[in-house]
């Protein structure tokens, strides 16, 4: 993969409320006519992660939720709803920290992340009962599914799902990538030559997190309605190709447990 000399990213216009089965890769088509816009090959589509745990129908009803007894002593401490709670224990493996308004969990997909991803923000009720949303069962496949479909109008193509995340030693969320196809997620250049001509030992970059954070910036994290956004200029290399599971750092490499 060579370096790109210049990027483009655009938010995708008009895409409508995202419903449990609705067909989010012509629905990104119909967006990108609406803008007169096609995909070309080498293009990358950053997604939302809402809008494919909506269009996957990973939306609950909280007064559906029974909370039990560790729910609620969490909720206690935590000063957060205790169904929801309930909801974030259930897509854990571990809690990792409880305090006043914060609970952070590893996921069982094994981010660790505020409220294991469970989410009420940009979900709509259903009629008066309140919704939250879940993290899509497998992002990587995901992504690999839509990129699959949209491959059918042009190759090679690269999607990404994006989530927002908070930093431990910084302030402020960024979206992160939490599932990838077409991409290159990790780049391992360990072995290569730096301009000094001393060997790269460590470097290892995070490419797809690179993109989803850059798509952020014109993709918003509160009313602007554009989850999806094209980006154009990137050279993919499909042999190259490591998922977003690859970004994880193993446990046995934690450095705070």
């Amino acid at each position: 993969m060579h370096a790109a000399h210049a990027l483009s990213f655009t938010a995708l216009l008009g895409l409508p409320e995202i419903d449990a089965g609705a067909d989010l890769a012509q629905l990104i088509l119909a967006a990108l006519h609406a803008q007169a816009l096609s995909l070309s090959a080498h293009d990358v589509l950053v997604i939302a992660q809402k809008i494919v745990s909506k269009a996957e129908g990973r939306a609950v009803l909280l007064d559906e939720v029974i909370p039990s007894p560790e729910a609620r002593r969490l909720a206690a401490l935590t000063a957060k709803d205790p169904r929801l709670v309930e909801l974030i224990l259930a897509e854990s493996h571990e809690i990792v920290r409880a305090a006043p308004n914060v609970l952070i969990a590893r996921h069982r997909l094994g981010h660790v992340m505020a409220n294991a991803g469970v989410d009420r923000s940009n979900v709509p009720r259903a009629g008066e009962r309140e919704q939250v949303l879940l993290l899509p069962l497998d992002p990587d496949r995901s992504a690999a599914q839509l990129q699959q479909r949209l491959q059918q109008i042009v190759q090679p193509l690269g999607v990404i799902i994006s989530d927002s995340f908070g930093r431990p030693w910084r302030l402020g969320a960024t979206n992160v990538a939490i599932g990838a196809a077409g991409v290159p997620a990790l780049l391992d250049r360990r072995g290569e030559r730096d301009r000094n001509g001393r060997a790269l030992q460590i470097t290892e970059v995070a490419l797809a997190d690179a993109i989803a954070a850059g798509a952020g910036a014109v993709m918003g994290e509160g009313a602007e309605s554009t989850p999806v956004v094209l980006l154009r200029g990137l050279d993919l290399e499909i042999a190259a190709e490591r998922n977003a599971r690859s970004l994880l750092r193993p446990l046995q490499q934690d450095l705070f447990r």
